[in-house]
């Protein structure tokens, strides 16, 4: 891993064409006395004081490479938990248009620390063309993917507070588990989504937060 630093992500965060102004972060699970907008994500400059700190905030928000973020702490290797053709979780499903596809989900490490678990998905039509390379990335980051291809488009980050009894929460706590990870750091609690375009065909990428994580620095 650390002979590959340098070989991708060559900026420290390359922009990235989005189709709003701005990125935006779900207010249904952060603050629950607030009524869910109809597009499922608003504005987190609009959320009462207490929801979000600043630092979570600018963590859900960061544009560019997470792993080129989480770097700057350390050194970041990655382990791959599951890979394969599986079924899409409801919000997959409804992002992509479709129930089964490539999942790849991994945990991302700084310094040995866990700090990151990250699920990718696309499509099969995707992965057999323009995603193909995902199917052998290994313990490589997606960032090598994302993030040195001129062509690839991304949508707006949304933020989630995932709820306590949610499948995608009680999936990510049984994989943390898995890890022997829980007595340590416990189980993410925060996440952030978005969905990469190349080529007209989608990959969603979901980014779960270790708590310990959302405290340190890291640049708007």
């Amino acid at each position: 891993m650390e002979g590959d630093k340098g070989r991708y992500d060559p900026a420290p965060m390359l922009p990235r064409p989005v189709s709003s102004a701005a990125n935006a972060l779900s207010a249904s699970s952060a603050c629950p006395q607030r009524r869910r907008v109809s597009s499922s994500a608003t504005s987190v400059g609009k959320w009462p004081r207490g929801c979000v700190s600043a630092s979570l905030r600018r963590w859900l928000q960061a544009p560019g490479s997470l792993t080129a973020r989480l770097r700057a702490h350390g050194t970041v290797t990655l382990v791959v938990t599951r890979q394969g053709r599986l079924p899409f979780w409801p919000q997959e499903r409804s992002a992509l248009g479709v129930r089964h596809g490539h999942v790849r989900e991994v945990v991302l490490l700084i310094n040995g620390r866990p700090a990151v678990w990250a699920r990718s998905v696309t499509p099969l039509g995707a992965v057999k063309g323009p995603w193909q390379a995902m199917k052998g990335l290994g313990t490589r980051p997606l960032a090598e993917l994302l993030f040195t291809r001129r062509q690839v488009q991304r949508d707006p980050l949304v933020g989630e507070r995932l709820p306590r009894h949610s499948a995608e929460r009680q999936h990510m706590v049984r994989e943390w588990q898995k890890l022997g990870l829980t007595e340590v750091d416990p189980a993410p609690v925060w996440c952030r989504r978005s969905v990469f375009w190349r080529n007209g065909h989608p990959v969603q990428v979901m980014e779960s937060f270790a708590p310990w994580v959302t405290k340190l620095w890291t640049s708007p």
